[in-house]
């Protein structure tokens, strides 16, 4: 199968748990079933300047963001870290995470969430 980008899904949400502002998302499947039920989310999320997504804890998944462009202040369980370009992060199942956008351009990261 093959998704050609127009046919990803584009969505806005605003405050997304809770967090600052607007994120896009921009899914890359339809559905856990394209995860062979193993996961639900595998997508690109775009923050601009001043945004964010505020920060929850991971029960039952585990969560991995790989930022592509810009800096973001990432909480790891409450342990600030600055992340850029090239960084992975891993939110177990468990613990919590946010992430904003620390800086003047655009970050966007993928994100993958996975069933623990």
């Amino acid at each position: 199968m093959i998704r050609r980008k127009e046919e990803c899904k584009v969505e806005y949400r605003e405050h997304m748990r809770d967090g600052d502002g607007t994120a896009k998302l921009t899914a890359f499947i339809s559905g856990p079933e394209e995860l062979n039920g193993k996961g639900r989310l595998f997508s690109r999320i775009t923050l601009e300047p001043g945004c964010s997504i505020g920060y929850h804890v991971h029960d039952t998944d585990a969560e991995l963001f790989y930022i592509l462009t810009g800096t973001g202040t990432y909480s790891d369980n409450g342990t600030l870290v600055t992340v850029h370009p090239g960084d992975v992060t891993i939110c177990e199942t468990g613990h919590g995470h946010s992430i904003a956008n620390a800086g003047e351009e655009t970050l966007e990261l993928i994100a993958v969430i996975v069933y623990a």
